[in-house]
């Protein structure tokens, strides 16, 4: 439409505003100027509001202009949230301000066009101005205009409405509060002069023809069903900007504590980086606790929460802050998801997915909430599931899929309140009435019968005794209908379709100030002196009185977070169907690119806690990039998922969908099963699915199973009983019987009591307010309870006395409630198309037995409460029995359905049975009934015992081997296997004589040799026994049917019948899955402590055959030992020349002349400036480190103190010369400062022990080495040149600043280096690390990186352990190898003097001269102050060696130099 169509002032002020129109505008304008029905479905942001109310502003300022605009309401905008009704108030008395201004601009009056908001916040006084002087435009609820309609004053300002806008409209025909709105909107037509023009705004509809005939009504449809409105279908696209961003560690089957602090952090940092940040949660808990959280770290002033338990006044105070830009951000559950104008919001983030794809868009839609504008929106799934769905969702909305909206079909509780309501208002014909009401959409097909059914039932009462909901009186001779007295105020005062939650006010004293609502259930077990949370402030219970919880301020005191008990919403079908293709299309690549050796993969670590040999993922870049760009992914995201995918896959060669749902069964801990049914169908289907199952075992086995149900599956944790075939399951409910059984499920499940006490409150048979009060939760639960007994008595009476399904009453809201708890509550129609489809086999069902859960497995397994389908509790759940592996490997996926053969082979051992004596064997012999003779000869003296005792005997047939039998038991024998005889021949004593046939003797003799055979097959034992296998595998079928034995494909070692299916006592089976994954777990079970040495003895290089030598060499063993302090004489003496071959002393002086290594002291010594000269020399004993120079910078303690105070005469003058002058040559030294050469030599030595000084040669070390070896000097001249060789230099000097965080992460980098497995007893010797609480938490977060593994690796190690996936590897292979190890000898002052922390022995003091020997991660020897101690018994010739290499300390080579033989000197020798 033209904006020339529009008066001159309205066009003037549009264009000054906003420039031109939009599409949607251009396209809706004309139909509603022609007062015209019109539907507008364009994306949030396009203007769809002002789209509607244009033409309406128009309109109104010309009636001014005319003189016609008269004291009451021409239109009414209608929305779904209060808060968006004050927001569309608000945001009209702008255009309206900007209208008189322009008029007044052009010369004219200003129209005097009133606006007012009527909602349930709207106080009495402003309700009572609205009736005395009405609004032109009035903005309501569906609740409050249908309480004006109501109300004889109010009902009268509404006669001259022409048009009535429903904005959101989606959020309305989704449930009872559309039919509800639709019979209001119909009253509304009997009240007005002239049908009003009705306009439906929404970004998300579909399909939009139906939500076109929800909007007109029945009246305007035709015979084809094609609506009398103008469909304005601008789509619900538009660019977005999305992502899906995950945690740093790896998502899990539930979040941890650490992860939630990564997303708190990943949280900050978007919020800091934005102007403003909306957060949408799904539950009103999540809302205060993220909030909480958040508000820690940023304060309280610029976080707060948004739900719909807050008070209207914090609600709205939060909208205004964050509005006026004081609020950095909120966080806010669907109250918040609708077009309210909370200002510019550029972020909005979801966490946890939004389970619907039209939610997910009205909330990112919340951000760039302008033409112009790109809305940016973050998800943040918290497990692998939900990653999935993320992903799902984000898929869909790129390829503009949509939620199907589906409108309820004729609530009769909805109807039996509107048929109070307006009868209450006008006397009513009943023949009129039942016409106006079928003009609503949802009510079109409203039989008559039930018309009558719902008058009966507010005539007499909800039944003939109880008279509870009579409100009208009804006039069968004329067909009139007259409300009965106080049917007004019960109309108004517990009217609407909202159904009402228990809940308690939250009231501080002494203000009497309401701050919002709790659950019942919180509220009474709470006690005075608690500390909770409610919109984001502490509050200290006062007491509870009536249904008020009071409150005063805690001041910030620490709070629990409260719970409210609701239904969480289920996922979408349209969404449920996306994860499904999605899953099974990321199936598809991978398993194309198994087949592909040319695709690229990424090797990642499996950061799982499964077997090592698995330790590496090879995961297909190709797919990860494509789910990166078809699901808006981060690579992290996008690569948990492939990995995730393909995990599952390995485990079962296929992925669950919608046409391939798999039936996974495995043992637990406690030795019952547990059955998955993976069946990504939403949690409506698979509720009623998991019911019905639920019944059918009932029914089937005597036994109430425990069960439960989300969107991706069902578990049914089964008892000891029940044993049967997995395919069972298949034939178990089908199309004919899966509705009824169903149906008797519901009576005893919470949801039907729930939603009767709905639908009786709602049809107004309990009332909500009685004498102006509120009616207390628990009085409505008992009036409900007790109008279904009377209603309904079957359901609450005994279940004893019922041989026969219970059927429900043909009562209206006894019928109203099993159809909202089929249609509502689940989806039994979709339900039951699902199992026509496997009938007709366009669904397939597939069984796997696995010996434990599959990853898609892991979250059924650790189920929320609110899918479980049974009155247990959390705590009395079956399923904790189960325990999950955290790695996704799929090369250990693959063996998921594997049984371990060894597992097998030891049951098989454990069970057959042993016997000593000839009772023993007696009683064998009664339990296995036959024993072939060739399988008793080790027993065969016993049994000719028992033989000549006639206690035992062997029946013989011809062909066939001899079987050994017990003589009571030899007519079960005969009755099995025909035409033998007894061998000799016994009397079976009078009373143990059985008449059998020979099918039952069949199964007696499956039945007695089960338990002692382990897996076997019927072919197996038909060949034994001589019977047709038919005859064997019918027992067999017999047996399990008495839950004895397990059918499957368990063993195929040492059977003739390979493939053959095969059975096992189910005793014997759970053994064998208990055993099989214990011992797998063996593999991942921590190692002994001198399993660990024996480690760090290979890690370190001390027992190698050819070990490292030359200056590469060096720079790897320096690079090992880098941080370490060890005396002076002890590096080149003990540490180095233990782990190279032919240590020379040249490689580390080249390397240090290079100024690739430095060595000094990292932690200078301590003391007080005032207590005089520093005694500081450096000795042999005095602690010193060489680094390599690049790294000196993160290794110098963070708290290094400089002992330069401590430095006196000689050593002052020489650090000044160094200060001032930098590196200098001895002979410099001595000329700057003047010093005698030996004066010189012992301040450089004092400097250097004081960690201040440095030189590029380790002469001077090892003058110090030298000089205490040999008491004379060979060559006192040459010694000291050598001594005063190279430069001298400050110490640490110039090195890199390092923040703290990378200071504390090289350092735990290089001890795992150094240690393979860190933990804290190893530190004791590290004097330069940083302690082991600073460690900790870069160790925590290293792990959630992937970079290291954290876990139980070394037994009898207190604290946290972390280690490197190949020092892992390598430590659990080494616990398999035969100890057999050479033994090593350490210096004391080595990083391996590990006695008394990593053994039981005491501890030897680190000390350069002290020497250990270890052999096999045994201390064999000891050096100890000079007194050498043997602590094992060691062969003469080795303890001529071991002393050797003690007074050494290291392992010297056999001595093959005769004595006296002058050999060349060096620290190394």
């Amino acid at each position: 439409m033209s904006l020339e169509l529009f008066h001159p002032v309205v066009q003037a002020w549009f264009e000054k505003r906003f420039g031109k129109p939009t599409d949607a505008q251009n396209a809706g304008w004309p139909s509603i100027a022609q007062g015209r029905c019109t539907l507008i479905a364009a994306p949030t942001g396009s203007g769809k509001t002002l789209a509607a109310f244009m033409v309406c502003l128009d309109r109104l300022f010309r009636r001014w202009l005319a003189g016609k605009l008269h004291d009451t309401t021409y239109v009414v905008y209608v929305s779904p949230l209060k808060a968006l009704s004050n927001d569309i108030h608000r945001n009209l008395d702008v255009p309206l301000m900007e209208i008189c201004e322009m008029a007044e601009s052009m010369g004219m009056l200003p129209p005097q066009i009133r606006t007012a908001v009527r909602t349930g916040d709207t106080p009495s006084s402003q309700r009572q101005a609205m009736t005395r002087r009405p609004p032109h435009i009035l903005v309501t609820t569906p609740e409050s205009l249908y309480l004006m309609l109501t109300a004889e004053r109010s009902r009268k300002t509404l006669t001259n409405v022409d048009t009535v806008i429903i904005d959101e409209i989606h959020a309305l025909a989704r449930d009872k509060r559309g039919s509800h709105l639709t019979l209001t909107l119909e009253r509304l037509e009997s009240v007005t002069a002239e049908s009003p023009t009705r306009i439906g705004l929404s970004a998300t509809q579909k399909p939009i023809e139906e939500i076109a005939c929800f909007l007109v009504g029945a009246e305007r449809v035709d015979e084809n069903d094609v609506p009398d409105c103008a469909i304005v279908d601008g789509g619900h696209r538009r660019q977005l900007d999305l992502e899906v961003v995950v945690p740093q560690s790896p998502l899990e089957a539930v979040c941890s504590n650490e992860q939630w602090g990564e997303v708190y952090d990943q949280l900050v940092e978007m919020i800091q980086s934005h102007h403003s940040t909306l957060v949408f949660v799904n539950t009103r808990r999540m809302a205060e606790r993220v909030a909480h959280r958040l508000t820690e770290v940023l304060g309280d002033d610029v976080i707060t929460s948004h739900h719909g338990s807050l008070s209207k006044e914090i609600r709205h105070s939060a909208e205004q802050r964050l509005k006026e830009g004081k609020l950095k951000a909120i966080v806010a559950t669907a109250s918040l998801e609708m077009g309210i104008d909370i200002g510019y919001i550029d972020l909005v983030v979801q966490i946890g997915s939004a389970r619907s794809i039209a939610n997910f868009l009205q909330r990112v839609g919340r951000s760039g909430h302008s033409l112009t504008g790109t809305p940016k929106g973050r998800l943040f799934p918290l497990t692998r599931d939900e990653l999935i769905e993320c992903l799902a969702l984000m898929r869909s909305v790129e390829k503009g899929i949509l939620d199907r909206i589906e409108i309820p079909v004729a609530p009769l509780d909805i109807l039996a309140q509107q048929i109070v309501a307006e009868v209450a208002a006008a006397e009513q014909d009943e023949a009129a009435l039942f016409d106006r009401f079928r003009k609503a959409w949802p009510y079109r097909d409203l039989s008559y019968q039930k018309y009558q059914d719902v008058l009966e039932m507010v005539n007499e009462g909800v039944t003939r005794s109880i008279k509870t909901g009579a409100h009208i009186h009804r006039d069968r001779i004329n067909g009139k209908l007259r409300p009965r007295r106080g049917a007004r105020i019960s109309a108004t005062t517990s009217g609407g379709a909202i159904p009402d939650m228990p809940i308690y006010r939250v009231v501080t004293e002494p203000e009497n100030q309401v701050v919002g609502t709790v659950d019942e259930h919180f509220a009474v077990d709470s006690k005075a002196g608690d500390v909770f949370l409610l919109g984001n402030t502490s509050w200290r219970v006062a007491g509870i009185k009536g249904s008020d919880v009071l409150v005063h301020d805690a001041q910030g005191q620490p709070p629990s977070v409260p719970f409210w008990f609701g239904e969480a919403p289920g996922r979408t079908i349209e969404l449920s169907k996306e994860v499904a293709d999605l899953r099974e299309e990321i199936a598809e690549r991978i398993v194309a690119a198994a087949e592909d050796p040319s695709r690229e993969k990424l090797s990642v670590p499996s950061l799982g806690d499964g077997l090592l040999e698995a330790s590496q993922d090879q995961v297909d870049v190709e797919t990860i990039l494509w789910v990166q760009k078809e699901c808006h992914a981060s690579a992290w995201a996008a690569l948990q998922a492939v990995r995730y995918v393909a995990a599952q896959h390995a485990a079962m060669g296929l992925v669950p969908t919608q046409d391939k749902i798999v039936f996974e069964r495995f043992f637990d801990e406690a030795g019952s099963m547990q059955l998955v049914v993976h069946a990504p169908l939403g949690t409506r289907i698979n509720r009623a699915w998991g019911l019905a199952f639920r019944k059918r075992f009932c029914r089937s086995f005597d036994f109430e199973l425990q069960a439960s149900a989300d969107d991706d599956g069902i578990v049914l944790s089964l008892g000891p009983q029940h044993s049967f075939p997995l395919e069972d399951m298949f034939k178990m409910l089908n199309s004919d019987n899966g509705q009824s059984l169903l149906e008797q499920a519901l009576l005893a499940f919470p949801m039907f009591q729930i939603r009767w006490r709905w639908n009786a409150t709602r049809s107004l048979a309990i009332l909500r307010y009685m004498g102006g009060k509120k009616v207390p939760p628990h009085m409505v639960r008992f009036r409900s309870d007790d109008l279904l007994a009377a209603a309904f008595p079957d359901q609450v009476g005994c279940l004893e006395n019922h041989a026969e399904d219970i059927k429900y009453p043909d009562h209206p809201l006894v019928q109203q409630t099993l159809h909202d708890c089929l249609t509502e509550g689940m989806d039994v129609e979709r339900w039951k198309d699902l199992l026509r489809k496997v009938e007709a086999g366009e669904v397939q069902f597939i069984a796997r037995q696995t010996r434990e859960p599959s990853p898609f497995a892991h979250e059924r397994i650790n189920a929320n409460p609110y899918s479980f389908l049974d009155p247990a509790g959390l705590e009395d759940r079956r399923t904790r029995a189960v325990t999950t592996r955290r790695t996704l490997a799929p090369g250990e996926m693959r063996e998921l359905g594997q049984l371990s053969s060894e597992a097998i082979a030891t049951v098989r051992r454990e069970a057959w049975p042993t016997a000593r004596d000839v009772d023993e064997l007696h009683d064998v012999l009664s339990s296995m009934i036959v024993l072939p003779a060739s399988q008793g000869q080790e027993w065969k003296s016993l049994f000719e015992r028992l033989v000549k005792t006639g206690r035992a005997t062997s029946y013989v047939r011809p062909g066939h081997e001899p079987l050994w039998t017990a003589t009571e038991k030899l007519p079960i024998v005969m009755a099995a296997l025909p035409g033998g005889t007894a061998s000799p021949a016994v009397s079976v004593p009078e009373g143990v004589t059985k008449d059998l046939e020979a099918h039952e003797a069949w199964v007696e003799l499956v039945r007695s040799v089960a338990p002692c055979l382990g897996p076997f097959s019927s072919e197996e034992l038909a060949q034994i026994w001589g019977l047709k296998s038919s005859s064997v595998m019918a027992a067999c079928e017999a047996v399990e049917a008495e839950g004895v034995i397990l059918r499957g494909q368990y063993s195929t070692q040492g059977s003739q019948h390979e493939g053959d299916l095969q059975w096992c006592d189910r005793r014997l089976l759970a053994r064998i899955h208990r055993l099989t994954v214990h011992g797998l777990r063996q593999q991942i079970q921590p190692v002994e402590r001198d399993v660990f040495l024996r480690f760090l003895v290979r890690h370190q290089n001390l027992q190698r055959d050819t070990k490292s030598s030359g200056a590469r060499g060096l720079s790897a063993m320096i690079g090992l030992l880098q941080g370490f302090e060890a005396s002076a004489g002890s590096w080149e003496r003990n540490l180095l020349a233990a782990r190279m071959d032919d240590y020379a002393p040249d490689w580390l002086d080249n390397q240090l002349t290079s100024g690739e290594m430095i060595w000094g002291r990292l932690r200078p010594p301590q003391g007080d400036a005032e207590e005089g000269p520093s005694m500081a020399s450096l000795r042999r004993s005095v602690p010193m480190a060489i680094v390599l120079r690049e790294n000196l910078g993160w290794l110098i303690p963070d708290v290094r103190q400089s002992a330069e105070a401590l430095a006196r005469g000689n050593a002052r003058d020489v650090l000044e010369a160094l200060q001032s002058r930098g590196a200098l040559f001895h002979q410099d030294l001595r000329v700057l400062t003047k010093l005698l050469p030996t004066h010189l030599d012992e301040a450089l030595r004092e400097l250097a022990a004081l960690g201040l000084v440095t030189c590029d040669s380790f002469s001077a070390v090892r003058k110090i080495v030298d000089d205490g070896h040999a008491k004379k000097s060979r060559s006192r001249h040459k010694t000291n040149a050598t001594a005063r060789a190279g430069r001298w230099s400050l110490f640490p000097g110039i090195v890199e600043e390092v923040t703290a965080e990378d200071y504390l992460h090289r350092w735990c980098q290089q001890l795992v280096q150094r240690y393979g497995v860190l933990f804290r007893d190893l530190l004791h010797r590290e004097t330069a690390a940083p302690s082991w609480a600073q460690l900790v938490p870069m160790l925590r977060r290293m792990e959630r990186r992937g970079e290291l593994r954290g876990g139980r690796f070394v037994k009898n190690a207190g604290g946290e352990q972390y280690g490197t996936e190949q020092a892992i590897y390598a430590l659990r292979k080494l616990r398999e190898a035969k100890p057999d190890d050479p033994w090593v000898a350490v210096s004391g002052n080595d990083p391996l003097n590990l006695a008394g922390v990593l053994s039981d022995d005491a501890k030897l003091p680190a000390i350069h001269t002290n020497t250990l020997i270890w052999q096999n991660g045994q201390l064999i020897a000891t050096k100890r102050g000079g007194e050498i101690t043997f602590h094992h018994p060691v062969p003469p010739d080795e303890q001529m060696e071991m002393t050797r290499a003690l007074h050494a300390g290291r392992r010297l080579p056999p001595q093959t130099i005769p004595i006296g033989f002058p050999r060349r000197r060096s620290t190394a020798s």
